[in-house]
């Protein structure tokens, strides 16, 4: 939670003028002075039969909370709350372009692991690619596939990899405090992922590359979002991939 409190006093009031919970990511968009940024996070859902009590009490008002009350449901118990709530957060990060690289993070590992030992947090489309670049890779992933290990492997893996770079949804899950704490001195970090905030206060924490996104065409990233395009559909729709380095 360290983090996350840290990320919430960092950011500022804006207006929130919208807020889309679709079936992969979640968008949350705000205006201040004429301006509209939009942030995206990884959508959390839980299982839930028709019966039960609504789990999103909220439907239908997120529109009438500002950004700092929306960021805070990144605190909550409630993993799609808390998908809305760092998608606020992201929301209200205006990233200094004139010091973002525009590359993607397969580019960056495989420069910094090359002969290296590279634990990755989470399962992404180029991680086979990146197994010819580097020393050796290790995968982690909630539902991990052949080769990969499962969560429980990190506390053995981590304090040996000399890269590690952790998926961006780790904060949904309040999971990374934990994760940076195994990284051992000396080794390159990285936090990846749409739902990584662009914001320095992560360089507090021992990160030193951020490899996320800058949401370009807010209409039309919100659109696909709510039809519950994955993020290969919503990248195309407009959206920039930058590395914001230490």
């Amino acid at each position: 939670m360290e983090i996350l409190n840290s990320l919430l006093v960092s950011i500022n009031r804006r207006e929130v003028s919208k807020v889309r919970i679709g079936l992969n990511w979640t968008a949350v968009s705000v205006e201040h002075n004429g301006d509209e940024q939009c942030g995206i996070a990884s959508t959390i859902v839980q299982s839930h039969t028709h019966s039960e009590e609504p789990r999103i009490k909220m439907a239908g008002e997120f529109e009438d909370f500002s950004n700092l009350e929306l960021a805070e449901l990144s605190l909550s118990d409630n993993p799609t709350l808390r998908s809305v709530g760092v998608a606020a957060i992201n929301a209200s990060i205006t990233p200094d372009l004139h010091k973002v690289e525009e590359s993607n993070a397969a580019d960056v590992l495989a420069k910094y692991g090359a002969g290296k030992k590279l634990a990755l947090i989470g399962r992404f489309p180029f991680s086979d690619r990146l197994r010819s670049k580097v020393g050796e890779l290790s995968v982690i992933d909630q539902n991990p596939g052949p080769g990969d290990y499962p969560p429980g492997e990190a506390s053995e893996i981590l304090p040996k990899s000399d890269v590690v770079a952790i998926t961006g949804m780790s904060l949904i899950n309040h999971t990374l405090q934990d994760l940076l704490d195994l990284c051992p001195e000396g080794s390159f970090v990285m936090v990846l992922g749409p739902s990584a905030p662009l914001s320095p206060v992560l360089f507090d924490y021992g990160v030193d590359v951020i490899s996320g996104a800058v949401i370009e065409n807010i209409k039309k990233v919100l659109r696909v979002v709510t039809q519950g395009g994955n993020f290969r559909q919503v990248h195309k729709a407009g959206v920039k991939l930058v590395n914001l380095y230490r």
